[in-house]
């Protein structure tokens, strides 16, 4: 069974930075892409950056150039550099991590994180 436990969250003020973690157990994470979502208040879950098991990034449009995903799969742990954060940052940020589908092609995301709350005051 694969398990994520995410952390790092906290309250920053604009313009500031935070890193978040996310440590997986139960399998060897190199197998896995993974992807940080986010869900602000009133509002659906989004994809803010992910990574493939070969290294690949992908950010949404509004973090690009601010937020840097990266991987370290000998400590099995994903982090997320957030830098120059937004009030419009604020949400729940969950770490996920799954396989390539073979009728898709794409991720399937099926273990999550708990998620950590981050903060950005104006």
């Amino acid at each position: 069974q694969v398990q994520l436990v995410d952390s790092g969250g906290g309250l920053v003020q604009a313009g500031g930075s935070l890193k978040l973690s996310c440590v997986v157990s139960g399998r060897r994470l190199s197998h896995y892409g993974v992807a940080w979502f986010r869900q602000a208040p009133g509002k659906e879950r989004e994809l803010v950056a992910g990574i493939t098991s070969s290294g690949m990034s992908i950010y949404e449009d509004s973090v690009k150039g601010r937020l840097t995903i990266s991987r370290d799969n000998f400590k099995n742990t994903v982090y997320l550099q957030m830098n120059s954060l937004k009030p419009e940052d604020t949400a729940v940020y969950y770490c996920a991590a799954g396989l390539v589908s073979e009728t898709s092609g794409e991720y399937e995301y099926d273990y999550w994180g708990q998620g950590t709350q981050v903060t950005v005051s104006s």
